[in-house]
This record gives C-alpha cells, sequence and structure tokens, in this order.
C-alpha cells in the first residue's frame, strides 16, 4: 500500500515548532508505509525525500550549508516524532539528522567535499573501531570491515570508527572517525534480524583507501568542546562534547517508538470489544481496568522518560550557550538519563503489548512491530542499562568511571 506523499510545506517558518509540525503532518504515512519498509530491509526512497522536502535534516546541520544550527533538545523533538511513525524509518532518520551535527565538528575541507556541492548530502555510521587508520604522507591508508551501519543504503557518506597507527608496523596509538565517501567502501547485504529490519544495517567493506588527514576526527579532538569544525561553526553546539551528545540520536528514536505504539495501541482498544458472544454479551475492551492502569502506567513512563531527556539536553545547550563545561558528573548523569528513559520506554511497550491480544500475532500489527523494534534498538550497548547504571552508580560513589565513554 503506498502513502500519498504530496504533502507540502511553507517555506516561511522553519522555528523549531514547525520542523516538529512538520514531522508530524508525516506521520500518517510512514505508519501506512511500515510494513513495506520491513519487506524492503530498507528505508523507503519516497520516506527520505520527505524529509528533506521538510527541511528536517537542517535542523542541526552547520548554517554555512544551509542548516538551522538549534539544539540537540530540538532535534530530540523532531526525531522522535519522526520515529513515532515507523521506528525503522525513524532510526535511520534521527542518526542521519545528528550526523549532521557530527560532520560540523570536522575540519573545514571535511565539511566542504560533503556539502560542497549538495547540501542534502547525508552519512550514516559504524562508530566500533574495527578498521586502521595507518598514516601515509598527507592522510592514512584505511582497511577494514564495519557492522550495523544502519542507513548505509541512502547515505552518500559513512563516519567509521578507526584505530590510528602512526606507521607500518606500529600499534594504534589514536581512536577516532573517519568520513569516507560511497566511492570507496562496498556493502554487504546480511541484516536478517528480528527488530529495526527497515533499517538495512548492513556490513561494510573497505580495502586499501587513501584518507586525506582533514577526513580524519580523533576522541580527543570529538571531545575537547573545540573540535576542528568550530573554526566556521562557532555556535555552541558544536562545542558540545561528541560522546556527551551523540546518544540522543538513538535515544530519540527509542522514545519515538515507544509513543508510536502507545498511539496504536489506543487507537486499536477504544471500539474494540471481545468476542465472547456465546458466553454473554460482548464487552467493550476499554471497560476493562487491566487495560486502563496498563495505559496509564505505559502513558506515565513515556512521558517521564521524553521529560527527562528534553530537561537534560536543554540543560546542556543552555550551559553551551553561556560558553560553560559540562562537568564530569553531569555527562554521567546524562548518560544515566538516557538509559533509564529507554528502560522506561521498553517496560511500557511490554505493558502494552501483553495486552493485546491475538490481533498482536499479525505481521501487519504495528504494535507488535513497535516491541520488535523497541526490543532491538535498546540492545544497542549505550542504551544497555546494566552497563550504564554501573557507570552512574560508581561515580555517585566517588569511583573512578572506567572504560565506558561519557
Amino acid at each position: 500500500m503506498q502513502a500519498n506523499t504530496e504533502t507540502t510545506f511553507s517555506p516561511e517558518d522553519n522555528s523549531p515548532d514547525a520542523l516538529v509540525a512538520r514531522a508530524q503532518a508525516l506521520v500518517p504515512e510512514l505508519r501506512v508505509r511500515q510494513a513495506d519498509t520491513e519487506k524492503a530491509g530498507h528505508v523507503l526512497p519516497e520516506a527520505i525525500e520527505s524529509f528533506q522536502a521538510a527541511d528536517l535534516y537542517r535542523v542541526v546541520q552547520p548554517k554555512k550549508y544551509g542548516g538551522y544550527e538549534y539544539g540537540i533538545d530540538k532535534f530530540v523533538r523532531v526525531a522522535m516524532t519522526i520515529a513515532s511513525g515507523c521506528g525503522s524509518t525513524g532510526w535511520v532518520f534521527s542518526t542521519g539528522a545528528q550526523h549532521q551535527w557530527q560532520i560540523g565538528l570536522f575540519a573545514p575541507e571535511a565539511q566542504e567535499e560533503v556539502w560542497g556541492s549538495d547540501r542534502t548530502a547525508l552519512a550514516a555510521s559504524s562508530y566500533a573501531p574495527t578498521g586502521v587508520a595507518m598514516a601515509d604522507g598527507d592522510g592514512y591508508r584505511l582497511s577494514g570491515k564495519w557492522s550495523f551501519c544502519s542507513g548505509v543504503d541512502v547515505a552518500q557518506w559513512m563516519l567509521l570508527g578507526v584505530r590510528i597507527a602512526p606507521a607500518e608496523g606500529v600499534e594504534p596509538t589514536q581512536v577516532g572517525f573517519a568520513l569516507i565517501p560511497k566511492s570507496d567502501y562496498r556493502i554487504e547485504k546480511n541484516w536478517d534480524v528480528l527488530g529495526l529490519i527497515g533499517t538495512g544495517s548492513n556490513d561494510l567493506v573497505i580495502e586499501d583507501i587513501f584518507v586525506p588527514a582533514y577526513r580524519i576526527i580523533t576522541h580527543a579532538e570529538a571531545q575537547s568542546g573545540n573540535p576542528p569544525g568550530a573554526a566556521i561553526n562557532q555556535s555552541g553546539l558544536f562545542k558540545v562534547p561528541f560522546f556527551a551528545g551523540i546518544s540522543y540520536c538513538l535515544c530519540a528514536a527509542i522514545l519515538g517508538m515507544a509513543r508510536g505504539a502507545l498511539e496504536d495501541y489506543l487507537e486499536g482498544m477504544r471500539d474494540r470489544v471481545t468476542r465472547g458472544a456465546a458466553m454473554g454479551a460482548a464487552k467493550n475492551v476499554a471497560e476493562f481496568q487491566s487495560i486502563q492502569l496498563r495505559i496509564a502506567e505505559a502513558s506515565s513512563s513515556i512521558n517521564a522518560a521524553e521529560t527527562l531527556v528534553l530537561r537534560d539536553t536543554k540543560e546542556i545547550m543552555d550551559i553551551m550557550a553561556a560558553g560553560q563545561e559540562l562537568t564530569e558528573a553531569q555527562r554521567v548523569r546524562n548518560k544515566g538519563n538516557i538509559a533509564f528513559a529507554v528502560k522506561l520506554c521498553v517496560q511500557a511497550v511490554d505493558l502494552l503489548f501483553e495486552s493485546v491480544g491475538g490481533q498482536g500475532l499479525h505481521s501487519q500489527n504495528r504494535v507488535q512491530r513497535a516491541w520488535r523494534d523497541i526490543h532491538a534498538a535498546s540492545k544497542h550497548i549505550s542504551m544497555n542499562w546494566d552497563a550504564v547504571a554501573t557507570l552512574y552508580g560508581r561515580s555517585q560513589l566517588g569511583l573512578p568511571p572506567g572504560p565506558a565513554q561519557y
């Protein structure tokens, strides 16, 4: 079933509220396309086109290249709205839109290469440093294989985690990210999973390519609050330490999946009646107290998760606007809050799915799809409560943070 993609938008209002409204206007057609997106195994081109037409990818893109440079809090609102329409599409949109911020941390030459001739260019990513960049003249030789490359099919660039070696035969001494054009990598189609099926998170292979030095940024530079890109992107947005900001692209998508599951559940339950006519008159399921309690708890959990994340992201942007720095305690707390918000959302969707009944067995049922998607999404290591909560607890006990990034 094809959705109507003729939605048009006024170019006159590009405020954050207008972007959220545009995202909300796209939700119905995203819901119609959910099954087709899963069947395709990747986000459909018409969805990407609708996001570009609505200027949604510009939310945290540098102004120099036509973006709006709004804060991470504004980005979260847009991203979670899109994900409420389709979990897979929302995951790919959210990562791709926030990568516009990450590209803005790179050297000016890299940004010009990405957006100089095409301001709509997008990047996907795989951050585990499974490739080695070996110094070679004024750049690096890079080889490796990366997994979980969500959105690789719709992106023109990749942001890849790399270990950086100063010379051949020398062990890597730094870790960072390489910005690689589509012409330099090969996609291995192997995405066969339970949830987030439509993200097309296939593997990617690179065999001995040359990467200019300006297209690599180290973790230290990305975390510094003064990355190479700050030379041309001087707003507080580009002073946010990378690991203090990047996890919100995954968290925002999960918030949206939970909100979408609740909306779909309510739509299905309001007029639903029991089928036990042989044992008496059919009853309206909405009158069951157990259903009412599940809806109330799920709603409050999702509301709490959204409020927590939006409070923290606004605080981050306020601190940057004041020219201050995030403390270690704030960064660790925010990481803990992200994982806890995700935990609340997963529990909320579990509450709903457990009471959806036999209808939830159908492959076309959107609540079961949200249940699969949110469980798949929550398996990401940066969203894992057990791992992140340990870091948060250690911090409050005055212990060193350990190896986790924050």
